[in-house]
């Protein structure tokens, strides 16, 4: 259906300790702390939302640190996304590259993708980012988050899902989610969504020879496409019921509303929609400061607060 899918809306993934996954994100990646709130699924868990300056969909970044809570360490693989990329501008990858030594972070220069050069880096967890620089991304990036603005994120750029044939997932991408091949190379399909530039676009790595993902510490727990309205998200739920598909119900995520289901290839697809955002619970001027729980869990606020791990504020 042209026109379901704007673009990629988040991107989320289970990590292991919580203030590491806050110095890495917000102190060496300059992206801005958004929303501090619970795994409503796992009140004992943190659920962080990194951004842009608001979290506009298409920039956001969110994490579970699931450490000391029984889960092992993922296996990455087919059936998964493998590497999360963010857009920084052109030529600016020197100047990243630098800032990561002085942070002791090590990253390597990867092959261009599609004409565009990067960097690899893994995060604290052992997830695989990447910068990748881009001439054709307007977006502002988050202007005090400590980074020349030269040279800031300034959101997703794509991810990369590892699968074992594509043409299926293809079908789908293309049929149900209105998404359009826009670029191949070899062993790698490139898909997009309400545009063809950073933000819009997921890349579809297959005939790797990688075993089978599990879902742990240290892996993608899903990838978040953005709704433009409740109604689009509905007609997609319905129509994978009518193609005999298995999605969940309608779920409020106080944030946005979402969807899920799971893809050919096994990768978890959300479907969320673009509001009402991240300022319905906070000033703008406020995000990410406070711990914000859903209005039905307010009754349960101290003792969510003496099961989750203690946290500093963090200055890029």
């Amino acid at each position: 259906m042209k026109g379901s899918i704007l673009g990629l809306h988040h991107v989320t993934a289970t990590v292991a300790e919580a203030q590491p996954d806050l110095d890495f994100c917000v102190g060496a990646l300059g992206m801005r702390l958004v929303k501090k709130t619970v795994n409503f699924d796992n009140h004992s868990v943190y659920h962080f939302y990194y951004g842009d300056e608001r979290g506009t969909p298409g920039t956001i970044w969110t994490t579970f640190p699931y450490a000391g809570m029984g889960v092992p360490r993922g296996v990455i693989g087919e059936g998964q996304i493998t590497a999360t990329s963010f857009s920084v501008p052109a030529g600016s990858l020197d100047w990243w590259a630098q800032r990561l030594r002085e942070r002791r972070v090590e990253s390597a220069v990867i092959e261009d993708r599609f004409g565009e050069p990067g960097l690899a880096v893994d995060d604290p967890s052992g997830l695989r980012f990447e910068l990748l620089s881009s001439p054709r991304d307007e977006r502002e990036p988050w202007a005090a988050g400590g980074i020349d603005p030269a040279a800031a994120i300034r959101g997703l750029h794509s991810v990369t899902m590892t699968i074992a044939r594509p043409d299926a997932t293809v079908a789908l991408m293309t049929g149900l989610l209105g998404f359009e091949v826009v670029a191949e190379e070899p062993g790698r399909v490139r898909l997009a969504a309400g545009g063809s530039g950073p933000g819009h676009t997921i890349d579809l790595a297959h005939g790797t020879g990688a075993g089978p993902a599990r879902n742990g510490l240290g892996t993608v727990h899903h990838v978040a496409f953005a709704a433009p309205s409740g109604e689009v998200q509905r007609s997609i739920r319905e129509a994978l019921l009518g193609q005999g598909g298995q999605v969940t119900e309608v779920l409020d995520r106080q944030y946005f509303q979402s969807i899920y289901f799971r893809e050919p290839g096994g990768v978890l697809f959300e479907v969320a929609t673009t509001s009402p955002g991240f300022t319905v619970d906070e000033a703008l001027g406020s995000l990410g400061r406070e711990l914000k729980l859903p209005p039905w869990e307010e009754p349960n606020r101290a003792r969510i607060e003496a099961s989750l791990p203690q946290i500093s504020p963090v200055s890029p």
